[in-house]
């Protein structure tokens, strides 16, 4: 399989939370001694240019657990700006050292939660895989090449609302390093050609609403850009509608 296939091929995107400190900071969160990750469903892969679809009753932000009292209840669902690392080979309990020859290449991808039903869900102490993992949940980039990326510990990281300013952070930034974060994952689940690892998100949650238009971007040290992403929310007609308990 060309590693360019992987949102066609791959069996699993990992994601990684907590990893920049100041988006903990924002969040009022606990620092993890490890890296943490939950997984989300290659079906909710959303290419460029489309349109991520808001199920009924459901208010969807662009990133992170415990944010929806720093989001506005005009602007409801919620979303994370975030470097994907596309997995060449089988990695298991791989090394730091040999952590770089198991990526392929990169991929700018956004994380979307459904904000309120993760409230809920999480006081009741049940999973949240679904508020993760609906379709079009994930909007994706196209493949970046490996010999695009000089340097994966330096990037910057852009996310835009109608054309405002939202998320703006580093991978210098990146609590666990690239390495790390491949080590930790593949000593407890194999990794596979085709998977994405999304590293975590910086600083600047909040949501978004059908009719907000979403951009983000991915440059270099140069001011290059190597990629970007773009979509629009929609309301999502029919399928699943969230009612919270009373």
């Amino acid at each position: 399989m060309a590693a360019e296939h992987f949102v066609l091929r791959g069996k699993k995107i990992v994601a990684i939370g907590r990893n920049y400190a100041e988006h903990i900071k924002e969040l009022s969160n606990d620092a993890p001694k490890e890296p943490m990750f939950f997984l989300k469903p290659t079906t909710s892969y959303l290419p460029s240019g489309g349109n991520v679809q808001i199920p009924r009753g459901v208010t969807a932000h662009y990133e992170g657990p415990s944010a929806l009292s720093l989001v506005s209840p005009s602007k409801p669902t919620c979303l994370a700006v975030e470097l994907g690392l596309v997995i060449g080979k089988t990695s298991r309990d791989v090394s730091q050292a040999a952590a770089d020859a198991h990526i392929a290449g990169y991929a700018l991808a956004v994380d979307m939660t459904a904000r309120n039903m993760q409230d809920e869900v999480k006081k009741r102490r049940h999973p949240w895989t679904a508020v993760k993992g609906f379709d079009t949940f994930t909007p994706i980039s196209s493949y970046i090449p490996k010999s695009a990326v000089a340097d994966p510990d330096n990037l910057t990281l852009t996310l835009k609302v109608n054309g405002v300013t939202k998320q703006d952070g580093n991978t210098n930034q990146m609590i666990f390093k690239i390495p790390r974060l491949i080590e930790h994952v593949s000593s407890i689940m194999t990794l596979e050609e085709g998977d994405l690892v999304l590293t975590g998100t910086p600083s600047g949650v909040g949501a978004i609403v059908p009719g907000d238009r979403v951009e983000c971007t991915l440059t270099d040290a140069s001011g290059k850009q190597l990629a970007s992403v773009g979509f629009t929310a929609v309301q999502r007609e029919g399928g699943y509608h969230f009612v919270p308990e009373q």
